[in-house]
């Protein structure tokens, strides 16, 4: 199934959430010299436009970055956040996003790699043109990312961080990505796996956490951001999370300087609220 298209949602709560956690991850493996790979399995288009197409269909940026960037009492990993966005939009009006790759790419150094993967034909297109000047530091497939992960772990420099955030809209992703994180930990036990995931009322969502947990790893951390009540016809998304497997021992402190603040600048009714979670990082 080929149908998604993640400039639909582009800029919304949950963008904020992975985009800020991925920037922490980011943060920490560049405290040390040595070199790393950044894998990213669902990469989408890299850069989307929110002036025109499809994010002007349901406007969901309205309710992420849009709020962030009226404020002038930023924590200090938000405004970091938000001054990237930025540098995509020097003028006044929000007109583009990044995607996660565009973020990586910004924070990676000289000698690090990023490695890119997307299935979806128009998309991938997409990355390849956006990333076509990178040079041998950027790589974008067009295959499947749980493949293309197999392949690609473990990474030549023995350090990596990997992102995985598939659409969901497959109940089969609920059993894949688990699949994926127990083959890639055999693979590559020391590196860092971030799992996005969103919040929905349906049965494979709800229990989809507590399969991550049983997943045998080290050490792991559990974030979500419920922005609102789930509807009663249990139609669309109320929150979004990101599940941290080998997490650095600093991400747990900088998402408790920073969740209550995006619940309350994100969430929508009394119903918001986070949940902050998991086993001591390394």
């Amino acid at each position: 199934m080929l149908s998604y298209r993640h400039a639909f949602h582009a800029g919304n709560h949950a963008d904020v959430l992975k985009h800020l956690v991925l920037m922490q991850l980011l943060d920490y493996f560049n405290q040390k010299d040595k070199p790393y790979w950044a894998i990213d399995t669902h990469a989408g288009a890299g850069l989307y436009a929110l002036d025109t197409g499809y994010a002007q269909q349901n406007a969901e940026y309205h309710s992420g970055i849009t709020r962030l960037l009226a404020r002038d009492d930023l924590p200090t990993a938000v405004a970091a956040y938000v001054s990237l966005v930025r540098q995509l939009n020097p003028a006044a009006a929000l007109s583009v996003y990044p995607g996660s790759p565009w973020i990586a790419q910004q924070l990676l150094r000289e000698h690090d790699r990023l490695r890119l993967f997307e299935l979806h034909p128009t998309d991938s297109q997409l990355l390849g043109a956006n990333f076509a000047e990178a040079g041998r530091r950027v790589k974008v497939q067009n295959i499947d990312g749980f493949a293309g992960l197999k392949a690609a772990l473990p990474p030549a420099p023995r350090r990596g961080l990997v992102l995985i955030d598939p659409s969901y809209e497959e109940k089969q992703d609920y059993q894949r990505v688990p699949a994926a994180l127990k083959d890639a930990l055999k693979r590559f036990a020391t590196g860092t796996y971030a799992v996005w995931y969103p919040l929905l009322q349906r049965h494979e969502a709800k229990n989809f956490p507590a399969a991550l947990k049983n997943i045998p790893a080290n050490s792991w951390l559990n974030v979500n951001l419920t922005v609102r009540t789930p509807k009663v016809d249990g139609f669309g998304m109320h929150g979004s999370g990101m599940f941290v497997i080998n997490p650095p021992w600093t991400l747990r402190a900088g998402l408790q300087g920073i969740m209550p603040y995006l619940t309350k600048v994100l969430g929508q009714d009394g119903s918001a609220r986070f949940v902050l979670e998991g086993s001591e990082g390394r």
